[in-house]
């Protein structure tokens, strides 16, 4: 299986994340609220709830900033109604992505999201037109040690119920099926090893090279434009982004 992670490939990103914690907390405590109204507030019996918690963990977003959301989600209280919406378009180059919202106002929502395309050389296409390119899979990230034996953290992985294990330049990921995820991520919680973070998320098959200085500059405005939107909770493209910045 080909493809990236936010651990393996999140140089260009790691100074705005950083610089903008509040608004990328403001976007997990929606999806953590969200998931609490519509399964419950027991991440046991709730696999979204249970997903989105993990998701703000590896963020390092406070437990109480967690459980005001939590506690928001199943309150009686009126509260704004988010839908989940899925928009798949292809950027400069015929780069492809997926873009996953929680929004109150989806008209609002895709105006914008159609207009950050065409802006930046890209295009709006229709469900599923790029969906095909990606996989589903759970990640766990494990920190790369000179203590780590690869073929005993190969064993130990597959032994736990995972799939693989990717060798990258400052980390190892585990390989899970959805599925399995919850259950593999309590095996590696309680083991030897140091977790960096862990998600389910969307890996691309093949991935695309861009040499083309403008081409990657386009590609990254748009990046940087869905990531600056507040109804955007995940991006999910098929480009070597620390590639281009190197070139």
């Amino acid at each position: 299986m080909a493809g990236h992670s936010k651990w393996a490939n999140t140089k260009h990103r790691k100074g705005r994340q950083d610089a903008k914690k509040g608004k990328v907390f403001t976007k997990l405590a929606r999806a953590i609220t969200v998931a609490a109204r519509e399964g419950g507030p027991e991440p046991d019996y709730n696999a979204n709830l249970a997903n989105a918690i993990e998701k703000a963990k590896s963020e390092n977003m406070p437990n109480d900033n967690i459980e005001r959301a939590i506690k928001k989600g199943t309150s009686s209280e009126d509260m704004d109604h988010y839908e989940a919406i899925v928009y798949e378009g292809y950027g400069a180059n015929g780069t492809a992505f997926i873009v996953s919202c929680l929004t109150d106002n989806k008209n609002r929502t895709a105006a914008d999201i159609r207009h950050y395309f065409s802006k930046n050389d890209g295009n709006l296409g229709s469900t599923n037109c790029v969906s095909y390119l990606f996989d589903r899979v759970g990640i766990i990230a494990i920190e790369k040690d000179k203590d780590i034996d690869e073929d005993e953290l190969m064993m130990y992985a597959l032994e736990n119920g995972a799939e693989d294990v990717r060798i990258e330049e400052e980390l190892y990921e585990i390989l899970i099926s959805p599925e399995n995820y919850q259950e593999v991520l309590g095996n590696f919680k309680s083991g030897p090893y140091k977790l960096l973070g862990s998600e389910v998320t969307l890996i691309p098959k093949t991935m695309v090279a861009i040499s083309e200085k403008e081409t990657y500059n386009k590609i990254k405005k748009l990046i940087e434009t869905l990531e600056d939107n507040d109804d955007v909770q995940e991006i999910y493209h098929n480009v070597k982004l620390d590639e281009i910045e190197e070139s």
